[in-house]
């Protein structure tokens, strides 16, 4: 076993009233360290004041990163792609353990993948 936490569908569920926000939330922070104008504007005014607002602006972005990221790898959930909202809760399905797959945009935890497919290799749950 990969993980010390798994979760069922139904938990995986219950969960995503708070974890659909904070993926918005992550999403919007992760674009303000990957925004070229912020960090063209950061480096411009770094030489002279140490970035001023620009430089508080994309640190607390990262801190905010940072501390969504824990929360959610604290809670057994792994993130797999930011853009897309893409997580997995580890799970055990037939007996073996999986990934419940889920993204922003999909109304409720429907997949399942190996461990060792990722995402290519979703397959509906059947329960």
């Amino acid at each position: 076993m990969i993980h010390d936490r798994h979760y069922s569908r139904t938990e995986a569920e219950a969960l995503l009233p708070r974890v659909k926000p904070l993926l918005m939330k992550l999403r919007d922070a992760k674009d303000v360290l990957v925004d070229s104008d912020a960090h063209e504007v950061l480096a411009d005014a770094a030489v002279t004041n140490g970035g001023g607002g620009e430089g508080r602006q994309v640190g607390e972005a990262f801190l905010e990163v940072q501390r969504m990221l824990r929360a959610l790898e604290e809670a057994g959930i792994v993130v797999r792609d930011i853009d897309r909202g893409l997580i997995d809760f580890p799970a055990i399905h037939q007996g073996r353990e999986v990934y419940l797959c889920w993204e922003l945009g999909e109304d409720s935890v429907e997949f399942w993948h190996d461990v060792e497919s990722g995402y290519r290799g979703r397959q509906p749950l059947d329960d």
